[in-house]
């Protein structure tokens, strides 16, 4: 078994990663409250004050040059962060620079707004007053842009689901969706990002001294997780209320009050204008931000909707990749200038130019391994074929390795079933190490859960889209908290870390509504929100599934009681997991042969 210190490092190391998620800024604040002089050939109007119908205040600042004819297309930024050193005055003087009349907007209560500080809830009708105002000054002629990421991408589809008639285009990197991606990862509410509500909400800034306490956070997760309290006191152990996670915690299902912040469903049919994505196959919200992309081709499939997708985490994909992504070494071809590319996107919209050379079609995507870009029309055609892998009870064991099972290309006729226990007393044993911390590694937990591999690949082949499946197990609990990661074991013998997914079985169907499972009985559990990666597997290689329990510091425990899963605490512990996987659970890998 691996030894305990090892695990709580490799899994702290990883939540420190996933915690970098949120922009790390000091403040800038005074400096630019002074005024940041661009030189005599350009107008900045620094703060801007624009009044939205509900009667709130939103703060914004505005630069052109002096010398460029009158109206011209706007280009908008719309963000809950005042950031640091000149970046966003910096960034709007680049985009005046190219023609453009540049726009930067903060959430309401941010900057000079007087209002109290929500994020996600105001900020669609907000953008979109924004919108308007720019779309009736002299200075514009009626076309507005936008671009951004993380945040900033939400708060484009944000803007979009109003479909003001001013909106030409919007630019979304790793865009985040409340509610699917943070704070909840499938309905399971995650601690990485727990500081972020203080970090956007403690001032009119950032309050980067909260943002870069890792220490103060870290202690709280863990003595919460050895204190045994329910999730929904967390902020009690910290010491400080946390208002904004408790009223989330109100909404454990994606409720009409994640579904009102962008559109939703049917609404993706009014967005009739182009969108250029970007995303990676390492970010760590990329469920949200490939949902949208999936929504909108879903109700409304002749969208002109493209996407430009490679190994990036959540950082690379914002500034065009990392020769090096936690530990491995990127393609060279995979190294882009994202901006470069927004901009020829924004020209070709707002002016009319050349589209941009790399959208060779809808979905452009970087093979990892093979240094090239590959395209489809969609994100289906992406694959050719389909690999369907089953969790089989087979034993299989080779160069004395820890036991393991087979991956097998046929069902058994009879089902059979692995048994595993999980203690949720025992606060010493943590499952399901899944977080890409080292996307290439010797070794890879064994020490709970099962292991599954598959046959040598008797030739090179991609696999390419996101893997689903379903998994079927019995349980004496009403609910469980399933982990899956998929691994290629290379001929070297290291591990490449492909995809995982975090699940929680009552909301597998239906994120908006929870179904509890019934004790004793099989369940399915379908395998759908997980992560699409683009990667040749070298003759030779293996595919490895690891199946486990989520049950560690790093998100709610769910104890499987039924209750809600936040009120749950170490008491409803008493009865230990029993869970029975079954040989007929199986993955779906989408492959191009």
């Amino acid at each position: 078994m691996r030894p305990m210190k090892t695990i709580v490092t490799r899994m702290c190391n990883s939540l420190i990663i996933a915690s970098l998620l949120i922009w790390s800024v000091s403040g800038w604040f005074e400096m630019l409250a002074e005024g940041k002089d661009l030189g005599p050939e350009y107008l900045v109007q620094n703060p801007v004050l624009i009044s939205t119908p509900d009667g709130a205040t939103i703060s914004a600042i505005v630069v052109r040059k002096k010398a460029l004819e009158m109206p011209l297309p706007s280009v908008l930024q719309f963000t809950i962060y005042v950031r640091a050193d000149g970046r966003d005055i910096d960034s709007l003087k680049e985009i005046a620079d190219r023609g453009y009349v540049a726009v930067i907007a903060y959430s309401r209560g941010k900057y000079h707004s007087p209002d109290a500080i929500v994020p996600y809830e105001y900020d669609g009708q907000d953008a979109n007053a924004v919108i308007d105002w720019i779309s009736h000054q002299t200075w514009s002629n009626g076309a507005v842009g936008m671009f951004g990421g993380s945040y900033n991408g939400f708060t484009q589809w944000a803007a979009a689901k109003y479909a003001h008639p001013a909106l030409k285009t919007i630019v979304p990197y790793v865009a985040n969706r409340p509610g699917m991606g943070l704070p909840m990862d499938n309905n399971i509410f995650i601690n990485p990002n727990y500081q972020w509500t203080f970090y956007v909400s403690n001032n009119k800034t950032l309050d980067n001294a909260v943002n870069n306490d890792r220490e103060r956070f870290r202690k709280m997760q863990f003595a919460w997780w050895y204190e045994g309290a329910a999730y929904r006191q967390i902020d009690r152990i910290d010491g400080t209320p946390n208002p904004l996670l408790q009223r989330w915690l109100q909404h454990p299902d994606y409720d009409s009050y994640w579904q009102h912040m962008v559109p939703y469903q049917g609404e993706f049919a009014r967005i009739q204008i182009p969108v250029l994505s970007f995303d990676g196959y390492y970010n760590d919200s990329q469920v949200s931000g490939l949902n949208y992309l999936r929504e909108h081709y879903q109700f409304n499939p002749n969208a002109e909707h493209y996407l430009i997708i490679g190994p990036y985490g959540h950082f690379g994909a914002q500034r065009g990749g990392e020769a090096v992504l936690n530990g491995y070494l990127v393609d060279p071809v995979a190294l882009i200038d994202t901006k470069a590319i927004t901009y020829e996107w924004l020209d070709y919209i707002l002016k009319h130019g050349a589209k941009p050379a790399m959208l060779q079609d809808k979905i452009n995507y970087q093979v990892m391994a093979s240094n090239t870009w590959q395209h489809a029309p969609s994100l289906t055609a992406m694959a050719n074929a389909e690999l369907k892998l089953y969790l089989s009870d087979d034993k299989f064991i080779e160069k004395n390795q820890t036991a393991r099972y087979r991956l097998s290309t046929h069902a058994k006729k009879q089902e059979h079933f692995l048994s595993q226990v999980v203690d949720f007393k025992d606060r010493q044993i943590f499952n399901n190490n899944y977080y890409p911390s080292s996307i290439v590694t010797d070794e890879i937990d064994t020490s709970n859960g099962y292991i599954f591999m598959s046959d040598v690949l008797e030739e090179d082949m991609l696999i390419n889209g996101a893997f689903g499946g379903e998994i079927r197990a019995i349980i004496n609990k009403r609910d469980v908290d399933v982990g899956i990661t998929l691994y290629e074991l290379r001929p070297d013998e290291k591990y490449f870390h492909l995809s995982y997914v975090i699940d929680r079985a009552s909301y597998a169907e239906d994120p908006s509504r929870r179904q509890l499972l019934t004790p004793g009985q099989v369940a399915r559990i379908p395998l759908t929100m997980t992560k699409l990666i683009s990667k040749k597997l070298s003759k030779g290689s293996r595919l490895v599934v690891y199946l486990n329990v989520n049950k560690n510091p790093f998100s709610q425990l769910n104890y499987g009681t039924g209750k809600e899963v936040s009120d749950e605490t170490i008491a409803d512990a008493k009865q230990k997991l029993r869970v029975q996987w079954s040989n007929q659970s199986f993955i779906r890998i989408p492959v191009w042969r």
